[in-house]
């Protein structure tokens, strides 16, 4: 299947709050309070243009992103000053931070499949080419896309210790902010290396993604390339 016949197999739903009543009231109702978690989890969009509105976020957003990537999974990344990063934190990245009271919870890059820098591209694409030796070439099953409608996902984390009842509103905030994110850049797809149990993941999120490569063990990760539909996820 060409990637320019993937459909998305699903539209996202909106949830909906109904509320019916058997008789007419003349009672005022306040809707109850929202859960402080929900409240105070926030959701920024931080690039190279506007990060100097956000103090430290960027530069924690890295820490965080060295934390999982180096300290727990001994990745074999650049880094300084506790920071890890890499040729793709270009002015052409977005990073989608999720944060509470200013601490880092998870967090997502985003680049075009358009994106140059040097000899660099985009990840999947990249490591297609032989650029990147720790993912196989034939982690895709067709030609990377190079498409101005089509975003690249890499560096999704959720940092350790967070209890079972808040990793799920996490895991959702974070994936839904990204969509959102990409489609408000011109997106209808997300594509990316996920964890090989990507599709059971994404429909507790409520949300539709396809294979796009085979599964693969990489460095100590079981995962697969699949593609996102993102379009309606504007709101």
């Amino acid at each position: 299947m060409g990637f320019h016949k993937v459909k998305a197999i699903g539209e996202a739903e909106s949830v909906k709050i109904k509320v019916s009543s058997s008789r007419k009231s003349t009672a005022h109702k306040v809707d109850p309070p929202l859960p402080s978690m929900v409240t105070r989890i926030e959701e920024t969009v931080v690039s190279a243009n506007n990060q100097h509105h956000y103090g430290q976020l960027y530069a924690d957003n890295l820490r965080a992103r060295k934390a999982v990537f180096i300290d727990q999974k001994s990745w074999d990344l650049p880094q300084t000053d506790g920071m890890e990063f890499d040729q793709y934190d270009t002015p052409q990245s977005r990073s989608v931070v999720i944060h509470e009271y200013g601490r880092v919870l998870a967090g997502v890059r985003l680049l075009p499949t358009t994106a140059r820098c040097g000899c660099y591209s985009y990840m999947l694409r990249d490591a297609q080419l032989g650029l990147l030796p720790n993912i196989p070439e034939h982690v895709l099953y067709e030609r990377a896309p190079v498409m101005p409608h089509v975003w690249e996902a890499t560096r999704l984390f959720l940092t350790k210790d967070e209890p079972a009842e808040r990793r799920l509103f996490i895991q959702t905030k974070l994936i839904k902010a990204m969509a959102r994110a990409a489609t408000e850049q011109g997106a209808t797809h997300v594509i990316g290396i996920v964890p090989a149990v990507f599709q059971r993941w994404m429909n507790r999120l409520g949300l539709n993604a396809l294979p796009m490569g085979p599964k693969l063990d990489i460095s100590g990760d079981h995962t697969q390339a699949a593609v996102m539909h993102v379009a309606g996820q504007s709101s």
